[in-house]
């Protein structure tokens, strides 16, 4: 019996390749960089499965030329990238890695908000140019205060939601805004659900956990960037392009907002000419979220696991489209 194919786009722990290898003939992508759409078609056309990440663009088109394809495993829980309607559409099961990363991402997410409010990045950067000549000014580096200020929450999911616990942990007002209300968290954690344009405006802080959508894209552009205030600082986990990048970088040229930090950019790498680049104000990493030894190897292997779920024709552990199971039998 001929093993299935599987082709796994990035390297990943060697404890969830050994997994997959139990069940299939494994090929891992060798290079840092991603593979380009070409690469990635090549790669697929003879797969029965494929690990990617968000760097994949698993469309149309590319599926088109994926025959052999029974299902995709997303090592994320956002699935931008992948078109879950047209893999429905072709009966191919699409896994993702959710519960896993909510409390690293927010731990990245609460160092970058108190990094860009006690300018933390910006100050260490003075340091290393030479510029610290005396010991200590009383007028030197003045930041925001985070201890009793309003943090407003763009979406209360599970990152969301560890953000919020994080912010009530430094005694801060804690506002939030989301498709749903959430009348049972708002109880238990004492939070308020408000409009967008009441969390823009009050709001010390402005931390965005949505998934990217059509309706999400550029949910944060010129108008809404208008309405926070001036000393606001704008803190986005969610992915780069629910910012309009354009405006942020006017806004925060111009002192409409005190600063932002992101850990996601767009487009994503962000070039290294971008002028947002330019801006003391920005903190800025490389779309971290997640990454902590013990949540990456998790999702890895939650990944993995849902690959091999879908090999041999098993529920997935998590799965975007399980509308697919009843055709399935399963």
């Amino acid at each position: 019996m001929i093993n299935p194919q599987v082709f796994v786009s990035r390297r990943i722990f060697p404890e969830a390749l050994d997994l997959l290898s139990q069940v299939a003939e494994v090929e891992v992508w060798p290079e840092e960089l991603p593979p380009n759409a070409g690469e990635l078609e090549n790669k697929i056309a003879n797969a029965d499965g494929v690990l990617t990440t968000i760097m994949d663009r698993v469309d149309a088109p590319l599926l088109a030329k994926a025959p052999r394809l029974k299902v995709i495993s997303q090592l994320a829980v956002g699935l931008d990238n992948v078109d879950v309607a047209e893999a429905s559409r072709r009966g191919i099961l699409v896994g993702y890695t959710p519960g896993i990363l909510s409390k690293a991402t927010a731990d990245v997410g609460f160092a970058l908000l108190l990094s860009a409010a006690r300018r933390i990045g910006e100050s260490e950067r003075w340091v290393r140019a030479g510029g610290w000549e005396m010991s200590f000014h009383p007028m030197y580096w003045l930041g925001a205060e985070v201890n009793g200020a309003t943090l407003g929450i763009v979406g209360l999911g599970q990152i969301g939601l560890e953000m919020a616990k994080r912010g009530l942990g430094f005694d801060m007002r804690v506002i939030y805004h989301s498709r749903t209300r959430k009348l049972e968290l708002e109880e238990r954690y004492g939070l308020e659900y408000v409009a967008p344009q009441v969390l823009l405006s009050e709001s010390d802080f402005v931390s965005l956990h949505v998934p990217l959508t059509p309706e999400t894209r550029h949910f944060i552009g010129e108008q809404e960037l208008r309405m926070m205030k001036s000393t606001a600082i704008l803190i986005n986990l969610a992915r780069g392009p629910v910012v309009d990048a354009k405006a942020l970088y006017t806004a925060l040229n111009e002192k409409w907002i005190q600063a932002a930090a992101l850990d996601v950019t767009d487009p994503e790498p962000i070039s290294p000419d971008d002028p947002l680049l330019t801006l003391s104000n920005l903190v800025i990493s490389p779309h971290i979220g997640s990454a902590s030894v013990t949540t990456r190897k998790e999702m890895c292997m939650m990944a993995a696991r849902n690959l091999v779920a879908g090999l041999k024709g098993e529920r997935l552990e998590n799965c975007a489209n399980p509308e697919l199971y009843p055709s399935k039998g399963l």
